[in-house]
């Protein structure tokens, strides 16, 4: 029997007082919205008859039980982060929602403006309508999910012409907490043309907690503008994440990715560029380890729509046991975008001859004029850095842990923040710690 393209998922509906709860609730537009997502969700989760998605089934996830969407959370304290020894300002989200108490706005830099999504919707409804629109991106599955039960998140915003020196984090942390709970973030970034600011993103959890995670991160950077957006998944061996980066370029700007993603027993981080303006320029890095029966799955879209504009794509992991993972890396170039010169990669270290990973890079190319390549690989260790190593005294533990940590360290020196590019890749020797003898 062939799988479904869709998975029933009994994804409770807030109750009447929790619906009422969600920030907005009332502005026709956004009610219109939650609508549209509610009518799409109920579809359940996407199948794996679905082409993106043909590699990460979701019925796990789709027998999980969750509570309404708006229910209280109780106050829960989520621990030290990952990137607290890094300074400047700081959202910190608890189980889904903002959290005052560990979030750092009093002292902004010049230029920057940061908002609770509940805030920004009381205090310029008719702007919010603006950055967020009244539709589903694409009719996205998970992106109606987003749409229909984001209970919080966050406005970013830059003036023209501001630099930024000390980065913005964001953190989304899951405590201890009652039965599997879920949220569905929406943050949404803005630069200004000529502006510059970094961005660090952290998801982190708790061994055993079963939680989902569905952020979606909506970017738009103006004409000159760059953004370093560097993020790290670790949460727990229960969790789930699914989530959507979606970034537009205008013309000139820049904008790079360094994800590092660990944990998790399932997570899908999805990434679409499009570029807008000419001269514009995108480097996606992403990093990935996975062990036990872990899965991971990176799947990208580069959607080049006008000339002059270059992309780079390394995707390099590592996978022990019976983990999966998955690359699925599409550039399209249309009719008009010639002079596009897109490049992309992914390798993978298969630790165990029971690990495996699916890899499906693309080119699709309208255009006459243009430089692009893909390329994949797959592979054990390889026998002459083994043999090397081991003829240098040390044993087989030790050498192959010191050629993953060289696999996935030449990936992260990167990333530009020092203090960014330490912490991942302290969580890096931190999982080759973990090994098994």
């Amino acid at each position: 029997m062939p799988a479904p393209r869709t998975i029933p998922f009994d994804y409770p509906a807030p109750k009447a007082g929790a619906a009422a709860a969600l920030p907005g609730a009332g502005l026709p537009w956004l009610d219109a919205l939650r609508a549209e997502g509610r009518q799409l969700s109920a579809d359940g989760l996407p199948g794996t008859r679905m082409e993106a998605w043909k590699y990460t089934s979701l019925a796990p996830l789709a027998a999980l039980a969750f509570p309404p969407p708006g229910e209280p959370v109780a106050e829960a304290e989520p621990g030290a982060g990952a990137f607290d020894t890094i300074g400047g300002p700081a959202l910190a989200f608890v189980n889904g929602r903002l959290d005052a108490r560990h979030s750092r706005l009093d002292t902004l830099p010049a230029g920057l403006r940061v908002r609770g999504l509940a805030q920004a919707l009381s205090d310029d409804p008719a702007q919010v309508e603006g950055l967020i629109g009244d539709t589903v991106p694409n009719g996205d599955p998970m992106a109606a999910f987003n749409a229909a039960f984001a209970a919080d998140g966050c406005i970013v915003e830059t003036a023209p012409g501001a630099v930024v020196d000390e980065p913005l984090r964001l953190r989304f942390a899951a405590a201890p907490g009652s039965g599997p709970l879920a949220w569905h973030p929406r943050v949404v970034v803005r630069l200004g043309a000529g502006s510059r600011l970094a961005l660090i993103e952290s998801h982190e959890g708790l061994a055993g907690e079963a939680t989902w995670s569905n952020p979606l991160v909506d970017v738009g950077i103006g004409a000159g503008a760059a953004l370093s957006h560097v993020k790290l998944q670790a949460e727990g061996a229960g969790a789930y994440h699914t989530a959507l980066t979606r970034t537009a370029l205008a013309a000139d700007a820049r904008y790079e990715s360094h994800l590092l993603a660990l944990g998790a027993r399932l997570a899908r981080h999805e990434i679409h560029i499009r570029f807008d303006g000419e001269g514009a320029r995108c480097l996606l890095h992403g990093g990935y380890m996975a062990r036990g029966s872990q899965h991971v799955d990176n799947t990208t879209v580069i959607d080049h729509r006008v000339p002059h504009c270059e992309s780079r794509e390394v995707y390099k992991g590592v996978l022990d046991d019976t983990a999966r993972g998955v690359f699925q890396g599409r550039i399209v170039v249309h009719r008009d975008a010639q002079k596009t010169d897109g490049h992309q990669l992914n390798r993978t270290l298969l630790l165990s001859p029971k690990a495996e990973i699916d890899t499906k890079p693309e080119l699709e190319i309208y255009a006459d004029d243009v430089k692009c390549s893909h390329g994949a690989t797959a592979g054990e260790p390889e026998a002459d850095q083994l043999f090397y190593l081991r003829s240098r005294g040390l044993d087989l533990r030790t050498a192959r842990a010191l050629i993953v940590e060289g696999f996935m360290n030449e990936l992260l020196e990167a990333v530009g923040h020092e203090g960014a590019r330490a912490v991942l890749l302290a969580q890096v020797a931190a999982w080759i710690g973990e090994a098994r003898p």
